[in-house]
């Protein structure tokens, strides 16, 4: 993901993900790589939170990784990081979530 995830895209955001879901086996995982995410709004972070809730009812693992630090805060300060795995890069939560 890169740019923002706000208003305006946050619907097709989550539809992309639910996508990816459902094309999902319970054997796999998914990574949110947001390295190149600049903004997130309260919609980005209602979507990311209902595919973590799907995801989860699927039994399919999920995290996030490569957060830069304003994003980091937010998740932070929303408490995401107690619900949703974080690691610093993708190799860490490949290994992470596929180990």
């Amino acid at each position: 993901m890169a740019g923002r995830i706000d208003g305006v895209n946050a619907q097709e955001f989550q539809e992309n993900l639910d996508q990816k879901a459902e094309s999902s086996s319970d054997s796999q995982a998914i990574v949110l790589d947001l390295e190149n995410l600049s903004y997130i709004s309260s919609a980005g972070l209602r979507s990311i939170l209902l595919i973590a809730k799907t995801l989860k009812s699927k039994q399919i693992k999920f995290a996030m990784c490569a957060l830069p630090d304003p994003i980091m805060e937010i998740i932070q300060i929303t408490g995401f990081d107690k619900i949703i795995d974080i690691h610093e890069s993708r190799s860490v939560a490949v290994t992470a979530t596929t180990g």
